[in-house]
């Protein structure tokens, strides 16, 4: 299998780790504005990178605001395409995206915290048990002060929650967005002016879901609290924490109160396992990893049903609709009298 990676930075370098241990054998290449060093064939552009090297999988790792010019270079493309998130910004044309994409044999962008054990048990057992959502709140933010990242801000960090209050639940597209707060500010070395948090309320189904997301959380904070209600009309509760204190490290815990107090009915905790040995920081990008190499190698059906690009358009669709309907206080200056960016080298800060 050949794997093209566009952009070897913080991101496309933890997917050449993810992929390389899938246990399926790998040809990498990758192109970028600069050769780095490492010992792949480098193209200089996109289109050479097609012709020359010819890859069954192209890795999209490039700062948000490329996003949309680089899947829009992959038209033609009959492989398939992983593609960091988010789709692309609200300022881009979703038109020449999605019929660029058009002729893929697969697509996956990545929604990693879908491969948590604490997302597959929690939304197969809302599936299972005919479980409807009465209230969903998240907590969902992380620390990118001065990183030297850009981005194109907090998008493309409230993405996940929205996905997973949504995956969980069963009704991908089904949130409706009734009011946004946000903050702007420098944090970023994007501009002076980026949208670093925001705080959300909107409709799923039947049920509310309330939220809060910043990329200037002092601290990683992954959380998703759940109301649900069953098919006798009993409410049960469930609580997603994802990546604390380290990376991978997930817990849930699912339970019903009685009288008698809470009734348990799941509890898993990955902290008490140690990740496999090389593996620590990937491991459910690893999953991810796995799915689209038996994919394409070996016609396999996905563990984890692809987040796909029909899954991708809906939420950035629900993003171009945040960032339009935000009602911003700043913004804040952390860096007045400018930024020595820092070369951050702790990735646990950084994920």
């Amino acid at each position: 299998m050949k794997i093209l990676i566009i952009g070897l930075g913080y991101a496309g370098t933890r997917f050449h780790k993810a992929f390389s241990l899938t246990g399926i054998p790998v040809e990498f290449a990758y192109t970028g504005r600069s050769k780095k060093d490492v010992d792949l064939p480098y193209f200089p552009t996109v289109a050479e990178g097609l012709d020359a090297f010819g890859p069954d999988v192209v890795v999209a790792t490039v700062p948000d605001r490329a996003h949309a010019q680089t899947l829009t270079e992959l038209a033609g493309f009959k492989g398939f395409v992983v593609a960091e998130k988010p789709l692309v910004t609200p300022e881009d044309d979703l038109g020449p995206v999605e019929s660029g994409l058009a002729d893929l044999s697969g697509f996956c962008m990545d929604l990693v915290e879908r491969y948590s054990e604490s997302t597959v048990f929690l939304r197969d057992f809302v599936r299972d048990n005919g479980l409807r959502p009465v209230r969903a709140h998240f907590t969902w933010g992380k620390d990118r002060i001065n990183d030297h990242r850009p981005t194109s801000g907090v998008a493309s960090e409230v993405v996940h929650p929205l996905d997973l209050v949504q995956w969980i639940t069963g009704q991908v597209g089904g949130l409706t967005l009734d009011s946004v707060l946000g903050t702007r500010s420098d944090f970023s070395v994007s501009g002076a002016d980026v949208l670093d948090s925001v705080a959300v309320s909107g409709r799923l189904g039947e049920g509310v879901v309330t939220g809060y997301s910043s990329f200037v959380n002092i601290t990683r904070k992954r959380e998703v609290d759940f109301v649900l209600r069953d098919r006798q009309g009993e409410l049960l509760y469930a609580q997603a924490v994802y990546d604390t204190p380290t990376w991978d490290a997930d817990r849930l815990r699912l339970w019903r109160r009685t009288s008698r107090g809470d009734e348990v009915l799941h509890e898993l905790d990955t902290t008490l396992r140690p990740a496999p040995e090389g593996s620590e920081t990937v491991v459910k990008l690893g999953r991810m990893a796995r799915d689209v190499a038996r994919f394409v190698t070996q016609a396999a059906e996905p563990a984890v049903p692809f987040p796909g690009l029909a899954d991708a358009l809906v939420l950035q669709r629900q993003l171009n609709t945040m960032e339009a309907r935000a009602r911003t206080t700043g913004p804040v200056a952390y860096f007045p009298d400018g930024r020595t960016v820092l070369q951050e080298a702790d990735w646990e800060r950084l994920g």
